[in-house]
């Protein structure tokens, strides 16, 4: 063993003592522990992976970057995986992919892409940045997903696209989806962030649309602590993605740059009106941006795909736990529904306090916050609610009462791999302590 590698090793086993000094979990005490809705689950292999990239001091995407392309490609079954640094970036690169001039049919400004109100921000947000046209429709209760009986009222001579997130983690009706998106030819975009290893009728979601999306954001159900994955079936639509992804550059050369590139034409090509030949690695086809994640981040990643599984399950088992004991106070509380098809992989219990119910939703969450137990709004709620969102160019389909409804009324506590059965207990004790106030 070289000195440098022996090195290496003395290092990656001080770090192992290090996070079991530091880091390792500590006992959970009732009243005092907070019980996070979310939160990162790792050991010393996440930190000993990420000290080994930086030891390798590859600061930008390298070998790591590569493997977890490969391991996530593998687990989602499909060809192409193009990490970027976040899930916003993910949905930003992969409607600004449609929209490329490569493509024979993109979408251009002023085509509708329809889109739930009830939307996280960076869902919506890649619609306006390319001059697109949102049109807005509303959510069903209990699955939160958009509904799917308003697509054809949303429908019109503009409309090219469609673009929604699995809302927490719980699929949306997909036969009836897919039959819209195939009867009128649109592109579909899935933002899976929410929703890793969810399945309708056996498939795994974001398969189903033209591209799909990821967030590895703490939250979620693996982490780098920033990071996302745009992925799709289709190589030319990934070639485009990485093309947004890197400046807008054309070149395809990622992780290894032999001389004359992987296409060996680097300095082959011609730009119009300019003489002689220029370097492909500075030539631009798409207007794009710099969404690259590192590769410590990625180290990361590769030890969590690892545990994704084991993840997963436990994410269903704590739903399943919540929901058996959270019917007992379903005279105030609409608890989550989801179709027989879906498979979900949850990434949080949504509740709906009644309009009938004797308090309103913020009486029971700062009584649940008190005792230690976070708990999140659904996101932005009715978007067009949000001051952010006044005066955009957009249109709507009815008067979304439903989407009102959810931002009046709906919030979500934790189910992630982090909670074990005395927090879960602890939870429902302290839901139970409230209810026995009224």
């Amino acid at each position: 063993m070289s000195k440098a590698e022996d090195l290496r090793q003395s290092i990656l086993a001080q770090v192992a003592e290090y996070y079991q000094e530091v880091h390792a979990a500590r006992p959970f005490m009732p009243g005092e522990s907070k019980v996070n809705y979310a939160g990162r689950v790792y050991d010393a292999a996440e930190i000993q992976q990420m000290v080994s990239a930086v030891l390798d001091f590859w600061l930008t995407a390298g070998p790591y970057a590569r493997q977890f392309e490969q391991k996530l490609g593998q687990y989602l079954g499909v060809r192409e995986v193009v990490p970027v640094n976040s899930g916003s970036s993910a949905n930003l690169v992969a409607l600004t992919t449609l929209c490329s001039k490569q493509l024979e049919n993109p979408l251009r400004p002023g085509d509708e892409v329809i889109v739930p109100a009830t939307s996280f921000p960076t869902t919506v947000n890649p619609i306006l940045q390319n001059q697109l046209v949102p049109v807005f429709i509303d959510s069903c209760l209990g699955d939160y997903n958009l509904d799917p009986g308003q697509l054809e009222a949303a429908l019109s001579p503009r409309t090219r696209a469609i673009m929604f997130a699995h809302t927490l983690g719980n699929p949306g009706d997909m036969d009836t989806i897919m039959a819209f998106v195939r009867r009128h030819n649109l592109y579909f975009v899935e933002d899976t962030c929410d929703a890793l290893g969810s399945t309708w009728d056996g498939q795994m979601l974001g398969t189903f649309g033209h591209l799909a999306t990821l967030s590895f954001y703490p939250a979620h159900h693996i982490t780098m602590g920033e990071g996302g994955a745009v992925f799709t079936n289709r190589p030319k639509l990934a070639k485009i993605a990485r093309a947004v992804r890197d400046w807008g550059r054309d070149c395809w050369c990622e992780y290894d740059n032999p001389v004359n590139g992987k296409c060996g034409l680097r300095f082959d090509r011609e730009i119009p009106g300019m003489p002689g030949y220029y370097d492909h690695r500075y030539f631009y086809s798409e207007i794009g941006y710099n969404l690259k994640l590192t590769d410590p981040q990625a180290a990361m990643g590769v030890a969590q795909l690892d545990k994704l599984p084991a993840f997963i399950a436990a994410r269903k088992r704590n739903f399943a736990y919540l929901y058996d004991a959270l019917q007992e106070f379903e005279e105030f509380l609409l608890l989550p529904t989801w179709h027989t098809k879906a498979d979900p992989s949850w990434f949080a219990f949504p509740i709906l306090v009644r309009d009938e119910a004797p308090f309103l939703r913020h009486e029971l969450t700062r009584f649940l916050e008190a005792h230690k137990v976070e708990t999140r709004t659904l996101f932005a709620g009715n978007i067009l609610k949000q001051p952010g969102y006044q005066g955009i160019n957009c249109r709507v389909v009815g008067d979304l009462p439903v989407a009102d409804q959810i931002m009046r009324g709906v919030f979500f506590v934790g189910v992630y791999p982090g909670l074990d059965v005395p927090r879960l207990d602890y939870v429902i004790e302290t839901f139970a302590s409230f209810f026995r106030r009224l």
